[in-house]
């Protein structure tokens, strides 16, 4: 079982989308996106 299996179905769209669609600029526009969402889960969490 590949690791990606393990998530739902949106993220391994959402990784299948970076891999093969995204350009520079949305790569990283997805990041900053990426990044806001894990901090602001991870605050939630502590």
């Amino acid at each position: 079982m590949k690791e990606i299996d393990k998530f739902p179905k949106s993220v391994k769209k959402a990784v299948r989308y970076i891999k093969q669609d995204a350009s520079k600029e949305q790569l990283e526009e997805i990041r900053k996106l990426i990044d806001y969402a894990i901090e602001l889960r991870s605050v939630r969490l502590d």
